[in-house]
């Protein structure tokens, strides 16, 4: 009985070897399967070349913050509740029009008062010469005494100064009353208006904002490796692809609003610190021309300005970027596989990128499927049609100069 058992028990034992073994040689095999498959699958991707180009340059910054040099509020000088806006938002004033009208209640009870008091003033001061003219005859007569003639001039001389006093009260009264007109401290175009009418207002209130927005400034820094391609007085085009720029047509303004198709022409003013210094960042003073009036100071999101002026510059396709720092790139080799390549970008026109160094002209670099992309894939690289087009453009032109 117990050898029967121990023939049992050495049957199952062979069988469980056996099936292990066969299952690690069946792992090994399917993973030697794959690693082939993976190795002989040849992906179809499509690629372009590096070739020099004509490339202008173009920035794009997440907001900028739009400001001018030629801004002042409009104060209250005054306490007083508006009951008139001559100078509407928009509207177009000169320095000194009168924007909002105020109503102090008190100024004319106290214009009046100032007015009696003057009156007042003057009859103390007609009754105090009378005495002191009088005074002054008795006194060369010798009908009265130096005392008397001394406090005669005296009260003569009091109502001189309080008739000033009335008087300059009056006056400053009518300061305060013409400071009921609040007024355009410089020459420039009524952008905001800080209150309603109707509202009370305190003197030191700003009322409105005015400047002259024909030219609008902003600043923004850029690296090194673009910073050198920019000069003071290089023009760009500047675009607003944010959707809070929005305005309604059919205005005064000097041209039409086109929209996300709307483009204003941007000059550098000022590069900080200037190109002869060495520094990894510069900050670049752009001043803008809004004599369209489509712009107000305020920050606008997503804008980018391309300068018209352009440079020769390896470069490949945007797209052949493997990696937001733009640092490397997919390059086809010439057995039919990929390998990653770091490289040293410089700027881009939107659609191409220049490469500064990593890369050979002629190479071709992956544009597309680079998601999961590792060195040694086998690949089919297409041309991009645009690439082909070039390329048949370049043969042609090498013909005909052949021909000749």
């Amino acid at each position: 009985m117990k050898r029967y058992f121990m023939a049992g028990l050495g049957i199952v034992l062979a069988l469980s070897l056996g099936a292990i073994f066969y299952g690690a040689w069946l792992n090994e095999r399917g993973e030697v399967q794959i690693t082939r498959r993976m190795e002989e699958r040849r992906l179809t991707l499509h690629g372009a070349k590096a070739a020099s180009r004509r490339l202008s340059p173009r920035l794009t910054v997440n907001s900028v913050n739009l400001f001018s040099n030629d801004m002042a509020d409009a104060v209250a000088l005054v306490d007083g509740r508006i009951v008139e806006v001559r100078a509407p938002k928009g509207s177009s004033v000169r320095r000194g029009d009168v924007i909002f009208v105020l109503e102090n209640e008190n100024i004319p009870l106290q214009r009046q008062e100032a007015e009696s008091g003057i009156l007042r003033a003057q009859a103390e001061l007609k009754r105090a010469e009378n005495n002191y003219s009088r005074y002054k005859i008795l006194k060369d007569n010798d009908a009265a005494s130096a005392q008397q003639y001394d406090e005669a001039e005296a009260a003569y001389f009091s109502a001189q100064s309080s008739l000033g006093v009335a008087e300059a009260k009056a006056a400053q009264l009518g300061v305060q009353e013409s400071r009921q007109q609040v007024v355009a401290p410089i020459d420039g175009r009524v952008l905001v208006l800080y209150r309603p009418q109707g509202a009370y207002v305190q003197a030191g209130t700003s009322l409105a904002l005015v400047g002259d927005f024909h030219s609008l400034y902003f600043t923004a820094p850029v690296g090194d490796e673009d910073a050198r391609y920019l000069t003071v007085g290089q023009e760009a085009e500047l675009v607003f692809q944010s959707k809070d720029f929005q305005k309604v047509y059919g205005t005064d303004y000097a041209a039409g609003n086109l929209g996300d198709r709307q483009t204003f022409t941007a000059t550098i003013a000022q590069i900080t610190p200037p190109l002869t210094e060495a520094a990894a960042m510069r900050n670049i003073l752009w001043q803008v021309d809004n004599r369209s009036g489509l712009l107000e100071p305020q920050t606008y999101g997503s804008v980018s300005f391309q300068s018209r002026r352009s440079h020769d510059a390896l470069a490949v396709p945007l797209s052949a970027v493997a990696d937001g720092a733009n640092a490397s790139v997919f390059v086809a080799k010439y057995n039919g596989t990929i390998e990653r390549r770091t490289v040293r970008t410089g700027t881009n026109d939107g659609a191409y990128i220049e490469v500064l160094s990593g890369l050979s002209e002629g190479e071709v670099v992956v544009t597309s499927g680079m998601e999961g992309l590792a060195d040694g894939v086998h690949a089919e690289i297409i041309m991009d049609e645009t690439e082909a087009i070039m390329d048949e453009t370049e043969a042609g032109k090498s013909e005909g100069g052949a021909a000749k």
